[in-house]
Parts: structure tokens; sequence; C-alpha cells
């Protein structure tokens, strides 16, 4: 059985593959579509000089029941690892073989971090994928566009928008089931349910959104003595947008994010009594304005953001507690000399501080704290041959650290009208600052840590074939590490000697078979130094294939692969080498009522594929969720 299995995925595969389509979740998009990850500004994806994954608000409707980390483990080139684990544990981000701290997220233009994480990083478990329009993915180092952590990438979020209509209401809930491979109880677990008013009056537009996220059912650690572990969330996200003039536009947003999830008492991955007092909360806040000013020959743009988070954990009968204030103000000016050159100047503001407090230890606030201010610049030509050049760079004033330079080049021509090709290259720096926490914690913080530096070097091709039915591309990278943040044998920061190097290659391959069927497929090889490759998978597959069998009735199976993979545990850490797998999903969607009202299901892991994710962590086995969605 388990070999008619793997013949029907390789096959599975191997037909996905010699196909492609133009109009799925983890595609990438005709050149003709728009991008704003490489500019801060729309423009032709033709014109730019990066492959930028683009997953549209259409894609997401494909992906009922998914969570932001599991559509975003669908692209070529990310891995977000947790995805398959129960909805506690956290989240690792890894493109490139970098790590959280080297992937930057930003929210409707603004950076979003947490000063009081050991990496800064916005986590994901925060934001219902239910609340987002589009996404953007940019690989590589893009720190002079966007400042210090975007060493490896840039994951560009719009949140959704106000319809043009004075209101208009959706209401969502779905359930299903929340099993390892070797749970056959498929009892509902899983709840998600939201509620949200939008509309415009005049030149006032709105929008308020409330979600909400309730699971049980398996504990987050692996082992036979465990308990079930709860988990909760709530998002509260409020926009307004005032149109003053023609001209100009103001836009506020504030939001709330609270998780509350309990969690077991693990060693070295091997299972032990369940702990009940082991839980955690965090509470997010969030608020700022963006604001456009729009002139004849181009636009001045506002955005600023401040958030306040706090962690409370409680472990082993003692409580931790982390605060944390971050203040992020972008106030950047496009001006067009002409319809081929445009430059774009810009200074960023940012400021991060932390408390900690514990039986243990504590960090005040009144030290671990730090300020940078960053001057940049970007210069854009585009020419009417087919010749494009993005050109910047970026003077990174930390409070701390002494002023850093990083910069980019990027050139890329198209050629051809009916088969249009776009050949790409880059190279380009990144400048990462160490955290408050390795730097100031009582045990294993060190004040004395260089920041780390990285650059990128890329070139590739994207291609569109058959009256653009047909879309090809393929990047070969190469990035360099340097002073690389890690602990040492007594959990002490320090910085890795030397370089370490990743290279590899991301290619996808797309296609509309007909105005019904589409496909697609995407493969990553990663090739990293060992430092690097601790939940780097060296191989990764995703495919997928879509059918539309009546303007209502909608089906879509997809493939993921994911070779095998180091992860290390315990003290002193111990290296093990956990298996590939292999994952089979389906998801069905009928509109009941035109407009009005969809329902839909989804199977996951239907072969039941028993896996490790992390050591020492659950997996999700076959689960079901059942959902439908009301216009109103």
């Amino acid at each position: 059985m388990k070999k008619t299995v793997k013949a029907v995925a390789i096959l599975a595969l191997l037909n996905t593959c010699a196909y492609a389509q133009v109009k799925d979740s983890t595609r990438v998009n005709p050149l003709d579509e728009l991008v704003i990850s490489d500019t801060k500004f729309a423009q032709s994806k033709e014109k730019s000089g990066k492959v930028i994954e683009v997953i549209t608000s259409v894609d997401l409707a494909k992906k009922s029941g998914q969570s932001l980390a599991t559509v975003l483990s669908q692209v070529a080139g990310v891995e977000i690892n947790g995805n398959q684990s129960a909805n506690g544990k956290n989240l690792g981000y890894y493109i490139r073989g970098g790590r959280n701290r080297q992937v930057l997220i930003v929210i409707d233009g603004i950076p979003v971090t947490d000063a009081s994480g050991i990496s800064m990083e916005y986590d994901l478990r925060l934001l219902p994928v239910d609340q987002v329009e589009s996404i953007e993915i940019m690989k590589g180092a893009s720190s002079t566009l966007y400042g210090t952590g975007a060493a490896t990438g840039v994951i560009t979020i719009t949140l959704k928008k106000a319809s043009n209509k004075v209101l208009r209401g959706n209401a969502y809930v779905n359930i299903g089931s929340n099993n390892t491979a070797d749970n056959h109880k498929y009892n509902g677990q899983d709840f998600n349910q939201g509620l949200s008013f939008n509309g415009k009056y005049l030149k006032v537009d709105y929008l308020t959104s409330l979600n909400s996220t309730e699971t049980n059912g398996m504990s987050e650690a692996k082992g036979e003595n465990y308990e079930n572990d709860r988990f909760s969330r709530i998002a509260v996200n409020q926009k307004i947008g005032v149109a003053l003039t023609s001209k100009l536009r103001v836009d506020f947003f504030g939001n709330y994010d609270r998780l509350k999830n309990a969690f077991d008492d693990s060693y070295n991955g091997v299972s032990s009594s369940d702990n009940l007092f082991n839980q955690g909360k965090t509470e997010q806040f969030r608020a700022g304005f963006s604001s456009k000013y729009k002139y004849s020959k181009g636009e001045f743009v506002i955005n600023s953001g401040a958030s306040s988070s706090k962690r409370n954990l409680f472990v082993f009968n003692s409580e931790f507690e982390y605060k944390s204030k971050n203040i992020n103000v972008d106030a950047f000016n496009k001006f067009n000399f002409s319809k081929q050159f445009f430059a774009l100047l810009g200074t960023q503001y940012q400021f991060s501080e932390m408390n900690f407090d514990s039986e243990f230890s504590t960090i005040d606030h009144k030290n671990a704290k730090f300020a940078i201010v960053d001057p940049y610049t970007t210069v854009v030509y585009n020419s009417a041959f087919g010749f494009n050049l993005n050109v910047g760079v970026r003077i990174n004033n930390h409070s701390v650290y002494n002023s850093h330079a990083v910069y980019n080049f990027n050139p890329s021509y198209t050629f051809g009208k009916k088969n249009p090709i776009r050949l790409l290259a880059s190279y380009s720096t990144a400048y990462i600052t160490p955290s408050l926490y390795q730097l100031y914690d009582a045990y294993s913080g060190n004040i004395h840590l260089e920041p780390e530096e990285n650059s990128t070097v890329e070139a590739g091709f994207e291609i569109q074939l058959w009256s653009k039915k047909v879309t090809l591309n393929t990047v070969a990278f190469l990035r360099n590490e340097k002073n690389a943040i890690d602990v040492d044998a007594n959990f002490v920061y320090f910085n890795i000697e030397g370089k370490n190097k990743a290279k590899g290659i991301e290619t996808s391959i797309l296609l509309a078979v007909t105005s019904r069927l589409s496909m697609n497929a995407n493969y990553t090889f990663n090739e990293l130094d060992e430092p690097l490759q601790r939940l780097n998978p060296k191989h990764k597959v995703n495919a997928a294939m879509n059918y539309q069998f009546t303007n209502r009735f909608f089906a879509g199976i997809n493939y993921q692969y994911l070779s095998s993979r180091i992860d290390a545990f315990g003290y002193p850490a111990q290296f093990v080498k956990l298996d590939a797998y292999r994952l089979f999903n389906a998801t069905l969607k009928y509109e009941l009522i035109k407009n009005r009202l969809t329902v839909f299901g989804a199977a996951t892991n239907i072969f039941n594929e028993e896996f490790v994710e992390n050591i020492g962590y659950s997996t999700r086995g076959r689960n079901f969720k059942v959902g439908l969605n009301i216009v109103l």
C-alpha cells in the first residue's frame, strides 16, 4: 500500500510539474500585474528586477480554512516551520537559509516587530488570514528599502480595505478536527469565526473586524502522557480613511490581538507528565496612521505606527513577563523626473525598548532600548526598450552602533511581446543589529556583540509562453552571512567567526490549461553551510491543481514534499535527522447563493502520514474542516 501511494504521489507530481497555472495561490503573476515591494510604489511587474511572489484575495479564497503560516509555506523558497503543528507552537521563518531575525514582516507599509523577543520578529500567529487582502514575498537582502532585519526576505501583507458601498458586512464560521496521526476522533476541536463591517460615505471609509479562534484536541508536545493543550486568539482590526482633498488622503488604524495557549513540560523530546500550569498569554496593541499626498511630479508618503506587547509565561510554577514598545516612522518622497526615471528619497526612524521580569533575572527598559535613524534613496530607470535599473543606498545610524551603509544594484531586461522574457540580476547587502534580549539578558546577553552583515547575489529569468498561459521562472542565489549570532555551550550569545554561505535555486511553473483547469508547481533547492542547516530542507516541492466545475463549484488539490532536515535538542545540544514527509490536501467550495453564501470543505494530510516537523512536538494527521461565509 505504501509503495502504491508513493507511486501515485510521484506520478501526480510529475504531471503537475508538466503543467502550471496563472491563477493560483502560490503563483508568480503575469508580467503586466502590479507589485510594490521593490519600490514601495505600484509598478508593473515587467519593470521589476525581482521575481516577487504575489498571493491575491482570489488566491486566498481558494485556501479556505488554512492559516497564514500554511499559505506562506506553499511559496517557493519559503518555509514556515510550525505550520503543521499545534496552533500554540511558535513559528520559525526560513528563507534562503535565514531565520526569523532575517525575515521582515510589513503590514500595510509599516514594518512590525516585537522588541521583547529574542529575534524581535512579529508573531504571525497574531494575524488571522481572514483579515488579509493580499501578500507579496520578495526574497533577498532588502535593507536598502526596509532597514535592519530585511536580510533574506520581506513579507508584505496588505489588510482588507473598505468597499465603496455605504454598508457591507461579512461573517464566517468554520469547524474542524484537530488530530495527530494516531488520533482518529474527528469531532469539532478547531473553531474559527469572524464578523466585519465596512463601507464608504462621502469622503470617509471605514472597516471594523473581529476574529476569534479556539482549538483543543491535541498536545503541543509529542508523547503518550500529555494532555490536550488549548489555544485561543482574539483579533480586532479598525480602519478609518479620509480623502481630505483629491490629492491628500489620511488613513488611521488600530489593532488589538491576544493569544492564550497552554503547553507541555518536555525534556530532550521525551514525554513526561503534563504540567497543567504551563501556559502563555500574549497581548499586542498597534496604532498609527498613513498619509499620502499626490502632486504633479510625484507623491509624498508618511507611514507611522506604534505598538506595545506584553507576554506572560507560567513555566514550572514560575512567571516570566516580557514587555516591549516599538515606534516606526517612515517618510519618503517619490519624484518623477520623466516617465522613465524617478527617485525615492526617505528617512526612517525606529525606536525599541523592552522590559523582562522574573524571579531569576530582569532586564530594565531604562537600559534595554535603542533608536535607529536611516536616510535612504532609491533611483529607478525604466527604458522604453525593456531595460530597467533599480539602484539604492541607505545609511544606518544606530544609537548603540556606528553608522553603516547598505546598498543594492538591480538591473533587468524584458524583450519579446508575444512571449516576453525577463532577465534579472541583483547584488544587495543587509545589516542586522543584535536584539535587546541578545545584548542585555543577565545570563545570555553579550553587550560586545557585533551586527550581522549579509550580501546576496542572484540571477534568473521569467518567461511567458502560449499567449501568456504558461509562466516559468528560475532564480539562482548566493548569500554570504558574516558575524552571524549564535549561542555557545553556556547559552551565551556570540558572533560566529568567518562567513556562512547559502546558495540555491527557486523555480516555479504555472499553466492555465483551460478556462476552468489550472495547475502550478514550484521547487526549492538549498545548499547551506552547517550553522544554517537546522530545520532548513534541502529540497522542497509544492504542487496544486484547481478545477472550476461551474461558476459556483470549485475543487482544488495540493501536494507538498519536504526532504530530511537537521534539528537539535537538549543540553548539551544533540543533533537528529528528521525524515522527509509529503502531504496531500483537498478543498471543495460551493456558492449556494450567488455573491451571498458560500460553503466549503477541506481535508488535510489525507493519507494520515506521521511525520516530525520539530523534534519533541506533535504534528497534525488527517483532519477535516467545514465552513461557510456570508456576505451581508
